[in-house]
């Protein structure tokens, strides 16, 4: 009898161990505090870690993660009724890293079928072709720590709510109001602190509420989104819970500590005390030494030692950095230098990538984070200007296109700036198309999927992004390759900002001879079609697998352009083709590149093509251009080419390395 009742007690005490895993679930409603043993389903990368959190991303790939309820609810009490209120709440935390990073989405779908649904803005639950369909009954709350412009996000710290499309219908910053005052208090998202949120919908008035707050601060009364909208049209009789998240590869990670759901009640209480633990953030805090019970005679031992130290760290300016009051708006974009020294193991010359007129770019590895980057460091002298250089750069680094390398930061030391890249790991075309380092020749798919591309990004960059973005430097040593082989636009140093709608100022020219535009030399104005001329040339480049100027047996400067231009009217421009090729390319695709590269090059800025409908030519979307000899004179186009650069063209050699920009980090070279 006593081994009976300390058997039903041992029983009884192992059932209130598990209980703060896994409280409650029923048909109409459920409750998770933690997840160690839990039954839910997880979909891609999603993990449980030990101690018991759901993990929904990984931070070296980008694929997407699910997490769901593994049993279907009914939201309808029968066929064709309307929708039943209900009530979910869960605790989630962000944790950041340098760069920025998508959120994740909370969703109700009618299956957990996710298979064509693509990662980063599209949270793992949308793609480009399903988007805004109303055959998708998806309703999702996104937690989005992203500014996207195209997506019409309100900032890059917000929740919205999303129906059959991940453009929101409605949105707010995130934050809640103080029941006791009124006043709105932000909240950082990725403050790497754990936060509440409630959705709830109710059934007869189709409203909607969502509210946030911080782990230890009462449900708001005031919700943070309140929205008229009947789910009945969106959320099918039988549905699924999730979340999911398609960030990935940027080292940020989405955590959901717990969650609880209620069918025609309010969600069940998350017992704060019962949740696991977000992971820290940062180093462990040190143990302090409490000063009362330290002798007096150890405290000046201690003060000399203290004193002693800081006069050497004085004296030591290894990492000595350059600071002033106008940069504390961008201290987020900031890298210390020694991260960056470290990275780059004291920048020493095996991890250098190559050498330009711009500066020296280094490989590194951040300590931390473990992300590969590419560092450029430049020699600055002047300080006019770099306040705007600098608010261009961190500008530049909100720019987000799969042909565009990311800008991640910089970080300034007496007479040197340092612009921190992602890191490409095939390195630059040039090397590619003019067989450096002895690189495989690049096949034809190759080269098209190439010059498709950066069209893509310098579209993005003219027309698509919130500001007009001019490269300026357009040519091969500027285009990067990464793992795939996708080409990506990069070296954005003296690349120049405006708003759409005005003129361009007026500037010193920069750039590469062999890629500058004639009227650079007259007007002193960066243009989109000062790019789209550079941009011409590099189509010709890739083609013909030859640098922009040469020198013939007689040691005399030939132009590219000049050369197809002159095969063009003797009808044999397809001999103007990369001989290396041994003629395996597809003709049609060759002569249309070869006609952009002479359009886009044209000495008229007025005869040259938008990006747009460069777009449109490579796409087939738009009849192949049309080059007569009235449109194109020969002669005119040979001699507009050098004017205005002669100079500057008989000063360099016939092997045009990227070592022949003309640059200046100073406020009279932008």
């Amino acid at each position: 009898m006593e081994t009976m009742f300390f058997f039903l007690l041992n029983l009884i005490f192992t059932i209130i161990i598990c209980l703060p895993t896994i409280a409650t679930s029923d048909d109409d409603h459920f409750l998770f505090t933690g997840f160690a043993g839990a039954n839910i389903t997880l979909d891609g990368v999603a993990t449980i870690t030990q101690e018991g959190l759901v993990d929904l991303t990984n931070a070296h790939e980008r694929i997407v993660g699910h997490m769901f309820y593994p049993t279907p609810l009914h939201f309808r009490k029968y066929p064709n009724a309307a929708i039943e209120s209900f009530s979910v709440c869960f605790a989630f935390g962000i944790h950041p890293n340098y760069r920025p990073s998508q959120g994740f989405a909370f969703f109700i779908a009618k299956s957990m079928n996710f298979s064509s649904a693509i990662d980063l803005q599209y949270f793992g639950i949308f793609n480009t072709r399903n988007q805004g369909n109303s055959s998708n009954h998806i309703f999702a709350i996104e937690i989005d720590t992203l500014l996207n412009s195209e997506l019409r996000d309100i900032d890059a710290n917000h929740i919205g709510i999303d129906i059959n499309n991940v453009v929101s219908n409605q949105s707010h910053t995130a934050g809640y109001y103080d029941d006791n005052y009124g006043v709105f208090r932000p909240l950082n998202l990725t403050s790497g602190e754990a936060m509440f949120l409630w959705i709830d919908y109710n059934g007869e008035s189709a409203q909607i509420n969502v509210t946030i707050s911080s782990l230890y601060v009462s449900k708001p009364q005031r919700p943070l989104i309140s929205a008229i909208y009947n789910l009945s049209t969106v959320i099918t009789e039988v549905a699924y819970l999730g979340f999911a998240s398609g960030a990935g590869k940027d080292n940020t990670r989405h955590y959901i500590l717990g969650w609880s759901f209620g069918m025609n009640r309010p969600a069940p209480t998350i017992d704060i005390r019962k949740l696991p633990k977000l992971p820290r953030v940062g180093p462990k805090p040190q143990s302090k030494v409490p000063v009362i019970v330290l002798p007096i005679a150890t405290g000046i031992f201690v003060f000399v030692i203290g004193l002693t130290i800081f006069l050497l760290v004085q004296r030591n300016k290894k990492y000595a950095e350059l600071h002033e009051d106008w940069e504390t708006e961008f201290g987020p974009h900031r890298f210390s230098y020694k991260d960056l020294y470290c990275a780059t193991e004291s920048f020493k010359s095996k991890n250098l990538l190559g050498v330009g007129g711009f500066g020296r770019v280094y490989k590194g590895l951040l300590p931390t984070s473990k992300v590969e980057i590419a560092v450029k460091k430049v020699s600055h002298e002047s300080k006019q200007g770099m306040q705007e250089f600098v608010a261009e750069v961190v500008s530049l680094g909100r720019l987000q296109h799969r042909n565009i390398v990311q800008l991640l930061g910089y970080c300034r030391r007496k007479g040197e700036l340092f612009l921190v890249y992602e890191y490409m790991l095939n390195g630059s075309l040039d090397k590619y198309l003019h067989n450096q380092e002895e690189k495989p020749t690049l096949i034809w798919p190759q080269r098209f999927r190439i010059i498709r591309g950066i069209a893509s990004g310098l579209l993005y960059l003219h027309e698509e992004w919130e500001k007009v973005v001019i490269h300026r430097d357009i040519k091969a040593s500027n285009i990067l390759l990464d793992n795939e082989m996708n080409a990506r636009l990069g070296d954005f140093g003296l690349a120049r900002l405006y708003d759409h709608g005005l003129d361009p100022q007026t500037t010193n020219v920069v750039g590469t001879i062999g890629y500058l535009a004639p009227e650079l030399a007259c007007t002193r104005k960066a243009t989109p079609l000062s790019d789209v001329f550079s941009f011409g040339i590099f189509i010709l480049e890739v083609v013909c697998g030859q640098r922009p100027i040469r020198k013939n047996a007689q040691e005399k400067q030939l132009m590219l352009v000049d050369w197809v231009l002159e095969h063009w009217h003797n009808s044999t421009i397809t001999d103007t083709v990369d001989s290396t090729l041994h003629g395996d390319y597809d003709i049609n695709e060759a002569c249309l590149a070869l006609k952009l590269g002479l359009l886009c090059s044209h000495p008229f800025m007025e005869a040259r093509p938008t990006m747009r409908q460069v777009i449109q030519y490579l796409d087939g979307d738009a009849a192949s251009p049309d080059i007569t000899p009235t449109h194109m004179n020969f002669e005119t186009l040979a001699m507009m080419q050098t004017e205005g650069f002669d100079p500057y063209i008989m000063s360099y050699p016939s092997s045009m390395t990227s070592h022949d920009t003309i640059s200046n980090v100073s406020a009279t070279g932008r």
